[in-house]
């Protein structure tokens, strides 16, 4: 199991308190520090839409420019725009044996872990 986020996003270190609390052993990847690459991004999008992936509500997607925002129109666009900017990625990112999922609930990790 793996968590993909960045350390300061409160969605993220609530998802990090939940799985240590639970005793559920992750491995974390730091994307501002450890990077991400096209072949992570393109896993993702094989289970996740696009849309799902880029979060339009936080501050890095209001900072992007009219041309740049405009400009994402599918899976490649939005690649893109990741790649160059991982702080629009909807965190956390967390990815277990063949399924991937974005955000957190606790429900939804009882659920995935639990199956």
């Amino acid at each position: 199991m793996k968590l993909y986020g960045i350390p300061n996003c409160d969605t993220v270190k609530k998802a990090r308190n939940w799985l240590t609390e639970n005793g559920i052993a992750y491995e974390w990847h730091d994307f501002k520090k450890q990077g991400l690459s096209e072949e992570h991004v393109a896993q993702w999008l094989t289970q996740i839409e696009w849309e799902q992936l880029i979060n339009k509500q936080g501050t890095t997607w209001r900072k992007l420019d009219d041309t740049t925002k405009a400009s994402v129109i599918d899976a490649a666009s939005a690649t893109d725009v990741m790649l160059a900017n991982p702080s629009v990625i909807k965190r956390p990112v967390l990815v277990t044996g063949n399924s991937t999922n974005v955000g957190f609930k606790p429900e939804l990790y009882q659920a995935l872990l639990s199956s």
